[in-house]
């Protein structure tokens, strides 16, 4: 089956936001005009077509990111989109980051009313990190309290001075009616009943100046991305750049150099609508399609040879070897594991096999699925810059490569955050027992922030994630989709231990008991590192006084102390320990031996050097009633807050404080009963602090269990 789309007009995008700005309204409404869908869902009716989730259905929120492909016609040609659609709430941050990692280009959604909130400023900086060229989209301009102008002094003050406005609404709030497209001097009126008719009129007079000011200024940032242009514009007479109609520059010109600056990151285009009205999806879908990268655009992406471990390149072309990335794996409840992956070079038809470089396995592609959300249709073939599905993989995780058996290499893996939280959790019956393992084993291979611990102490079982909802929802899914009932323990939080000095000591393993005995003796120095550095080990052993086969179970010895801890068993992070001197037996020595004397050093030495527990850092925005502040104030104080800066926002309050988390478990019920209901927050890690000293004695002392 031959290409039916030349790969220049392929759109891999997603739709990225802070939770409740609207994103899957825009997709929903993205889905409709391009003919995908032929009935509007609402996200608050429960009847969104992305949020195919009975709990994203439920609570009205995008809990995994799912993949559509539909199609646009701009400029009389035809466009292929892959949207993924990610969530917008912290806990599920691990969906935003993998889905940044294999898009092209992104369309950042705001609410008209809040502008720039914590989680926009989130997924705004995983986009940078990625390089992600990106559109942004203004929405809910019908809302009271919307503001284009102060949405856009939002963005440039707290994301980027170079977001550039195409669009001025028509009039605001309740009086909003259409869009004034800034480059061709047009008003954009949405007729029908769904808007689906896009009509061009004049500008409202009121409207004519503030257009005239707004354009020049869009025309001045994109010319100054062309030398030429730049010339050309300012060489015009006066006269000649006041009166409209004699405009040297060319709207398609313009576009052209916009479309250059927006892909190289230098201009960030504007647009405004209400996606629930159905007003200005369709101008946000040319604009994908005009500004936003095909596959080709973009640089080659750039992987490892594993063998030689020599850095090589993949175009996006089909001629290249075959190379993908899995970035997603979902348990479907009909056909079983789908595993999701984007297609960066050469082509791929069912049947064939395909080498996992992560694991250096292989793997058979049975069927390709191209995808709608939770509708699939079985293809024969995927080309470059496809996003597609797989089915029934073994042993593919999030983050693996899938490449030409003949040509391997491996691309750069997707690196996730630590879970911060934990609760215990043990099935309801024995029938549940084993059912409950295999359930959380498929929901730890679809999601790389969920773990699951055994303590072998007490024969329980630990499950960690990003937060309170992430955890809720795992275990309700464990409920809906697998029949499995757990009862869960209080969250507990994940603490860290580390050391504030540097210390030395020795750890000797001698047994002699009849025959062979058992010798390691070894000398280490542990000191700390900064924080989020992680641990090193460093050999540092000369003239062979403790021979090369033994080091790494010294290491294996140290780390395996690490995981326990001393203040109060819990990990320690962010040490370097030196291996620098010891001794051996001829006879006695073994890997065992050095194991043990390499834990006994560790702990030794650590004991020395000012061990403290770290606790974990949220960063929290409370947005409450004026009338609330004080309360809500002195209700973060007692929870050991530090409030960074307060805002106004129309007749409420927003408040950035870091909070420790051990603090915050109840917060959303404490936060409703103060404020009357109307108080809302969001909160996400932002980092591992030390523990005040009296707080720290009572964790030791177990009293906060």
């Amino acid at each position: 089956m031959p290409r039916q789309y030349p790969i220049e007009k392929y759109r891999d995008i997603g739709i990225i936001a802070h939770i409740d700005a609207g994103k899957t309204t825009v997709t929903e409404r993205v889905l409709f005009y391009t003919g995908i869908s032929h009935k509007l869902g609402e996200v608050h009716e429960g009847q969104a077509i992305m949020d195919w989730m009975e709990q994203e259905r439920e609570r009205g929120i995008t809990i995994t990111a799912a993949a559509t492909t539909c199609f646009w016609k701009v400029d009389g040609q035809e466009y292929r989109f892959n949207i993924i659609d990610t969530p917008g709430h912290i806990d599920f941050t691990a969906e935003v980051q993998r889905s940044l990692r294999v898009l092209d280009g992104a369309v950042v959604v705001f609410d008209g009313v809040a502008g720039v909130e914590p989680q926009s400023e989130t997924v705004w900086r995983q986009a940078d990190k990625f390089n992600v060229p990106r559109i942004c989209f203004v929405n809910k301009l019908d809302r009271m309290g919307a503001s284009f102008e102060k949405d856009l002094q939002s963005i440039w003050q707290k994301l980027t001075p170079n977001a550039v406005a195409m669009q001025l609404p028509v009039g605001e709030e309740e009086n909003f009616s259409g869009v004034v497209d800034l480059l061709t001097m047009e008003a954009l009126k949405f007729e029908g009943d769904f808007g689906q008719t896009v009509k061009e009129e004049e500008i409202p007079e009121n409207l004519k100046e503030k257009a005239k000011q707004w354009r020049e200024k869009l025309v001045e940032k994109i010319v100054a991305e062309d030398e030429k242009l730049l010339e050309r514009y300012l060489a015009k007479p006066a006269s000649a750049k006041a009166t409209a109609g004699k405009e040297e520059i060319s709207v398609e010109e313009l576009r052209k150099t916009l479309r250059k600056a927006v892909l190289e990151y230098k201009l960030i285009p504007v647009f405004c609508g209400s996606a629930l009205r159905n007003k200005g999806v369709q101008p946000l879908l040319d604009a994908v399609c005009r500004y936003l990268p095909s596959p080709t655009d973009l640089p080659p992406v750039k992987g490892i040879e594993p063998k030689t471990g020599k850095n090589i390149e993949r175009a996006a072309n089909d001629q290249e070897p075959f190379s993908s990335l899995a970035f997603k794996i979902a348990a479907d409840p009909y056909v079983g594991t789908l595993t999701f992956f984007r297609v960066y070079s050469g082509t791929l038809k069912k049947g064939s096999y395909l080498l996992n470089t992560t694991t250096g396995q292989k793997e058979r592609i049975g069927r390709i699925l191209r995808l709608h959300a939770a509708e699939r249709e079985d293809v024969s073939e995927v080309f470059s810059g496809d996003i597609a599905a797989t089915v029934g993989l073994k042993n593919t995780r999030t983050g693996h490569t899938l490449c030409d058996e003949r040509n391997p290499i491996v691309l750069e893996q997707i690196s996730f955050p630590e879970p911060v939280i934990s609760i215990r959790i043990e099935p309801k019956t024995k029938a549940d027992q084993e059912k409950m393992g295999v359930a959380l084993k498929r929901l730890a291979e679809e999601d790389p922030t969920f773990r699951i611990k055994g303590d072998l102490e007490t024969g329980e079982t630990i499950i960690s994630g990003m937060g309170e909802l992430h955890l809720e929802i795992i275990v309700d899914r464990m409920k809906r989709e697998f029949k499995v009932e757990g009862s869960v323990g209080r969250p507990q939080v994940a603490y860290k231990e580390t050391i504030k000095e540097t210390a030395e000591a020795e750890g000797k393993y001698i047994r002699q008991s009849g025959g062979r005995g058992q010798y390691g003796h070894v000398w280490l120095k542990v000191e700390p590192r900064e924080r989020g550095q992680g641990f090193e080990f460093v050999d540092e052993i000369k003239g062979g006084i403790i021979p090369k086969e033994f080091i790494p179970a010294v290491q294996k010895g140290v780390k395996e102390a690490m995981d326990k801890g001393m203040v109060a068993f819990y990990p320690v992070v962010d040490a370097r320990v030196t291996l620098y001197d010891g001794s051996f037996h001829e006879v006695d020595s073994s890997e065992i031996a050095f194991k043990i004397a390499g834990s006994m050093a560790f702990q030794e030495a650590a004991k020395k050097a000012r061990p403290v527990l770290l606790e974990p850092i949220m960063k929290l925005e409370v947005v409450a009633p004026s009338d609330f502040f004080g309360d809500a104030i002195g209700d973060l104080a007692s929870r050991r807050g530090k409030i960074e800066e307060t805002k106004d926002r129309l007749n409420l309050k927003v408040i950035d404080a870091f909070v420790p988390l051990s603090e915050m478990f109840g917060y959303a019920t404490a936060l409703r009963s103060l404020t009357e209901g109307r108080g809302t927050f969001t909160m996400e890690f932002s980092r591992y602090d030390e523990v005040p000293g009296n707080i720290a004695q009572e964790i030791v002392e177990g009293k906060r269990k």
